[in-house]
């Protein structure tokens, strides 16, 4: 029994040390407080242990193990992709309910999820590859497997079973769509991780003359992303992305980009649709990306069969989807990664690579940035998670500064029904792909791979807001507020982001 007691006595005092100077901590001492235990802690100190105390102790240890941060060695491996159980939950669900919308739509048109292509029909794609654009296949029967608004309702019902009573969610929090709380920087804690956005610092795409350093020759990849926080210049840019990227052109990224192609040509896929089917509503109808067509279905659809984007759901809170592959001759495989990268296109994926089309103008280049810039950012964008970057962090940060620092705004669109988020989300979900004219977009990426991060996203958004908030305190409907909002593209980004940052009052 005293060896018993003496574990149960170590075992309070690690549980202890690990949740001094946490949130929970005080949460416990004040119930503890109320509840007249500390008596019971006193005894505990004394060598006493009481029945009473095993209760406390396994909700501790409870407490204690969810807390374990991710790549603690006794984490298991979904706390690691995402340590919060009902963020798990809720994108388990989200993949349920993309993949049951692919296997109706090929339960609808009889079309397997895929087949190996005749090969007159290999022939014939290996022959247009460079013209894909041209092809004009009948896809009035293809559906978006969902569309941004979709993922929007998804993230809105998100609820903490744990804080459903919290103090945590004030009453300001319930006048905004995201109901759970994560922790989000304020405009403070903003000027100190982007100091090289203020004011006094020169920037390109406003400072013509910003010096810049020889990072390039020098192929100094940190130094080049230090040096893309002001801003790349256009000439420079490409190369600049790469280096902070890390990616080359070299014969073995070359092979790789013909391995895919030949996998493109052999097999087609239903996704293939979705693809084609997105690029038409989307690309092919911007002033600025319809000339890029084809390069977009090549880069895509390669994209598609790559099955080293499966490394990143490693640290992606989704898991890449299965299903049951039937072809034409009637044999089936089931549980197999479908499609073969774990990527199911939504409405306005093709999005993601058209501003690329601007830096690249050699395919397997192009294809190496994309996939590279979706493993590292663009990813978090369609994926549940408690991220800093994820798309719920940024959702949360946009309207916690609208909420903060235009009350009055943020609270005449909500009565009116024209809650922010529902016209800035998708913005967002397309880091500002599509609503920006390229030149200012491409000066926002420079940032987000400048800082590491989407962040930068949720401020400009919350930055349009504020520059046109006297037209917006005027509109008295949802509709009139998207049409307040409804161009974008003569905006200038950089005074946007600091005036927004270093020239509000806090």
């Amino acid at each position: 029994m005293m060896d018993e007691s003496a574990e149960l006595a170590v075992s309070i005092t690690q549980i202890v040390q690990r949740l001094k100077g946490t949130h929970l901590h005080s949460q416990l001492e004040k119930q503890a407080k109320v509840s007249n235990l500390l008596s019971a802690v006193w005894l505990v100190n004394n060598g006493i242990f009481l029945y009473a105390l095993y209760a406390l102790c396994f909700m501790c240890v409870f407490v204690w193990c969810s807390l374990l941060p991710p790549g603690h060695p006794r984490a298991p491996p979904e706390h690691t992709k995402e340590p919060l159980e009902y963020m798990r939950k809720a994108q388990v669900n989200w993949e349920k309910r993309i993949l049951k919308s692919l296997n109706s739509m090929c339960t609808e048109l009889g079309i397997p999820l895929a087949w190996k292509r005749p090969v007159p029909e290999q022939k014939e794609l290996a022959n247009k590859w460079n013209e894909m654009g041209t092809d004009e296949p009948d896809l009035s029967k293809f559906r978006p497997v969902y569309a941004p608004k979709d993922f929007l309702e998804v993230l809105v019902g998100l609820r903490n079973p744990n804080n459903e009573r919290s103090e945590d969610l004030t009453v300001r929090s319930h006048w905004g769509l995201i109901q759970v709380s994560l922790n989000v920087r304020d405009i403070p804690q903003m000027r100190e991780m982007y100091p090289e956005l203020g004011l006094t610092y020169g920037q390109l795409g406003i400072d013509d003359h910003t010096h810049v350093p020889p990072v390039v020759s020098e192929q100094d990849s940190a130094a080049a992303q230090q040096y893309s926080r002001q801003g790349c210049p256009t000439g420079l840019r490409a190369q600049l992305w790469s280096l902070i990227l890390n990616t080359t052109n070299d014969p073995e990224d070359i092979t790789h980009y013909e391995q895919l192609k030949a996998r493109v040509i052999n097999h087609d896929l239903l996704v293939d649709n979705l693809i084609y089917k997105d690029v038409k509503l989307t690309a092919s109808n911007d002033d600025y990306y319809f000339v890029f067509e084809d390069y977009l279905y090549q880069v895509l659809l390669c994209f598609s069969r790559d099955t080293a984007v499966l490394e990143h759901f490693s640290y992606n809170s989704a898991t890449p989807p299965k299903s049951c592959i039937q072809n034409k001759s009637g044999s089936e495989q089931c549980a197999m990664v479908y499609p073969p990268n774990g990527v199911i296109p939504f409405h306005g994926f093709s999005m993601y690579v058209a501003p690329l089309c601007f830096l690249y103008n050699e395919p397997s280049k192009l294809y190496r940035v994309f996939r590279e810039m979706y493993i590292r950012y663009l990813f978090r964008l369609h994926s549940i998670s408690s991220h800093p970057s994820g798309i719920v962090s940024l959702c949360l940060q946009f309207e916690r500064l609208l909420q903060t620092h235009l009350p009055q705004l943020f609270y005449h669109l909500r009565e009116i029904g024209a809650q922010p988020l529902r016209i800035a989300f998708k913005w967002i979900v397309r880091a500002f792909s599509g609503y920006l004219s390229t030149d200012q977009l491409l000066l926002l990426w420079d940032r987000i791979l400048g800082y590491d991060s989407l962040e930068i996203v949720a401020v400009l958004a919350a930055a349009v807001f504020a520059f046109r908030a006297e037209n917006l305190m005027e509109v008295t409907s949802l509709a009139s507020a998207e049409a307040v909002l409804a161009d974008l593209s003569t905006l200038k980004v950089m005074p946007l982001l600091q005036i927004f940052l270093f020239a509000t009052s806090v």
